[in-house]
């Protein structure tokens, strides 16, 4: 049998994971680590991060912490060195941090759609630039990105986050062509409702008006909200499929809660 043209994936895969202070990007950080990759968590809250990675290394894991800033690029080209320097070449990353912020396309401030852009679709790229051009030459990687089902789903007061998803869609959907032959691969995950501390700060009567607003327009059909675990599974998923193949996109969703339960969301 003739020997397999495919690389197999190296043990330990140096990692970095942006919005990594909570939710989604916390949890897989911690996932990363406890799979044995070495991990370097980013995002503005750096105390935060710090706070997960004392998590990791009390379970045995190794994770470093450094600021990341995505709006900004002198931050997002040191987080990349500084990531390099504790771990030597990525061999994954994982663009988690998002920002959203409620309204309409006619409400929303130039200046804030433009930051939500900024954020979830221009800093995504800053760290492309940064961090993929040296695993196509190595011909090894992985590039995960955290979007939303609400590409699928669109979900009223939430245009500039809308937009700013679709973007990233189409970024990725350029990489994935981009990046055929190179062994490296760009994988999509799409996440339903999810329960992190995205929204927030949106104070109560302005998030009982968004869900109401999705419960009118049918685009949020029942009460549970996945937690960030699931995704970071999914996230697991994409990165540990064999060589030779690939996860272009993952779409995960909460399950329904069982019909006569009143125990309450798991």
């Amino acid at each position: 049998m003739p020997r397999s043209k495919f690389v197999a994936h190296p043990q330990r895969r140096a990692s970095v994971v942006t919005g990594a202070s909570s939710g989604i990007g916390a949890a897989v950080a911690v996932a990363l680590a406890a799979a044995g990759h070495p991990v370097v968590l980013g995002a503005r809250r750096v105390e935060k991060c710090e706070e997960v990675a004392a998590g990791i290394r009390a379970a045995g894991g190794e994770a470093h912490v450094h600021g990341l800033d995505l709006a900004e690029a002198t931050s997002v080209e040191e987080f990349a060195r500084a990531a390099e320097d504790a771990l030597g070449p990525i061999d994954i990353m994982v663009s988690s941090a998002g920002h959203a912020e409620p309204g309409t396309a006619l409400t929303t401030s130039p200046k804030e759609f433009a930051h939500t852009v900024e954020v979830n679709l221009l800093g995504a790229h800053r760290l492309v630039a940064a961090l993929a051009p040296a695993m196509a030459k190595r011909h090894h990687g992985d590039l995960v990105f955290v979007s939303s089902d609400i590409i699928r789903t669109p979900r009223p007061l939430m245009a500039a986050y809308m937009a700013s998803k679709w973007g990233l869609e189409g970024l990725v959907r350029a990489l994935q062509l981009e990046l055929e032959g190179t062994g490296v691969r760009a994988t999509i995950i799409q996440p339903g409702q999810t329960l992190t501390e995205m929204g927030t700060d949106w104070g109560p009567d302005t998030t009982a008006e968004v869900l109401g607003e999705w419960v009118r327009h049918g685009a949020a059909r029942h009460s549970h909200f996945l937690r960030p675990p699931a995704v970071a599974a999914a996230v697991i998923a994409a990165v540990t499929t064999p060589p030779g193949t690939h996860l272009p996109l993952i779409e995960v969703q909460p399950e329904a809660p069982i019909e006569g339960d009143t125990g309450g969301t798991p």
